[in-house]
């Protein structure tokens, strides 16, 4: 007969009581108590379709993050999205259903930023709540996450709220926290995650990045990557590579839909919101400019070519609109890679040239499917030579 000797076992057995096959005092006695495992199959859960606070970008019940550089404008966007959550035009689960938004935000000022941003952006400022903690010796302090989640909870609830912002993320969390540890990050925000889900609300939290170079906006995110992780939702808002007045909002991470689908454009002007005794009131305005068929990848990937890369792509560029000209404004996709690789210009080239012309894609209604490529405006009736 094989198997533990017994000698061994018996050293097991005096190591680990509760591991004797006899059971007995020694197993109840290290026994915890007042814990039990539970098994349960997922037959019983109710399933539920994801609701959306903005349609396929900022999901309601879950942690969304707003991610980009220093005073690119994410919190000028962020704003905007209150103010349209405020007077129900957000597109999404509450259009036409005017929300509330509780904002907690600690690097700018209510009084010569965050209030002008609102109204700015046209916020119903009555359904626009700061938070502030007040400690029981009646001292103001500061909301500390997750410490103060459940009594939050409570006041959004009340207040009939839609959406917490967070601005920025890291300033809520613990100081003790090491934000560059993956456990530690996790532990902080999984009750924040928690929160979103059990309330119903959208957490929406903007987080700076770092200057390293990458095309990959998710590793570029400051701090451990456990915060994108932990995020069901990353929005990113990057500067237009061809145009510095110009701001890409992307979404690179979207667990519960579309991930890199088209990027909003979007420019900030500036508004005259008040006029007081002490001057003008200004701030900045959001004004949307459509959609870009650029990824936020594409363009952080494009601010790091060299002169040589910016090169050969205007070249690509010319190329291309050229050759499209020649065939009447339009062609077949793969007419034109070949005509591009005849040319000297790698499938990379012709697709940035194609996106720098914004040129449009479109899948003719025939068997074997084709793919034509046409300059805006055209009028495409040939179909494409072959």
């Amino acid at each position: 007969m094989t198997g533990i000797p017994q000698d061994r076992g018996a050293a097991i057995a005096s190591e680990f009581p509760s591991l004797n096959g006899h059971g007995g005092a020694a197993g109840e006695a290290t026994k915890p108590r007042g814990r039990r495992q539970v098994l349960l199959t997922p037959a019983p859960t109710k399933v539920r379709p994801v609701r959306w606070l903005w349609h396929e970008r900022l999901p309601l019940g879950a942690l969304t993050l707003l991610a980009g550089r220093e005073g690119i404008g994410k919190s000028t966007a962020a704003y905007t999205l209150i103010a349209q959550v405020t007077r129900g035009t957000l597109p999404g689960r509450y259009f036409g259903q005017p929300k509330a938004v509780v904002v907690c935000a600690t690097e700018d000022s209510w009084e010569h930023t965050i209030s002008p941003r609102l109204m700015a952006a046209g916020a119903d400022m009555g359904r626009v709540y700061r938070v502030d903690v007040v400690t029981s010796e009646g001292a103001d302090g500061t909301l500390s996450l997750p410490g103060d989640l459940p009594a939050l909870a409570d006041e959004m609830r009340e207040a009939d709220a839609a959406l917490l912002l967070l601005d920025p993320l890291l300033s809520r969390l613990d100081a003790a926290l090491d934000t560059h540890k993956d456990a530690e990050v996790r532990q902080a925000l999984e009750p924040l995650v928690a929160f979103a889900d059990r309330s119903g609300c959208a957490v929406l939290a903007l987080i700076h990045v770092n200057k390293a170079r990458t095309d990959d906006p998710l590793s570029s995110i400051m701090g451990s990557r456990a915060f994108a992780a932990v995020a069901r939702c990353v929005m990113y808002v990057v500067t237009d590579s061809a145009d510095p007045d110009v701001r890409l909002l992307g979404t690179p991470k979207n667990n519960l839909g579309r991930s890199n689908g088209p990027s909003l454009r979007f420019s900030i002007e500036s508004a005259v919101v008040a006029h007081t005794d002490e001057g003008p009131v200004t701030a900045g305005r959001l004004r949307w400019d459509g959609e870009d068929s650029r990824t936020v990848g594409d363009v952080l990937a494009a601010s790091q070519d060299t002169a040589e890369v910016r090169a050969i792509r205007d070249e690509a560029r010319d190329w291309l609109h050229d050759y499209l000209v020649s065939e009447g404004g339009a062609a077949q996709a793969g007419d034109v890679k070949r005509a591009g690789k005849v040319a000297g210009y790698s499938d990379n080239a012709v697709r940035a040239a194609r996106m720098a012309l914004h040129v449009e894609v479109v899948n003719l209604p025939v068997v074997p499917r084709r793919t034509l490529w046409q300059l805006p405006g055209t009028q495409a009736e040939k179909g494409g030579r072959s």
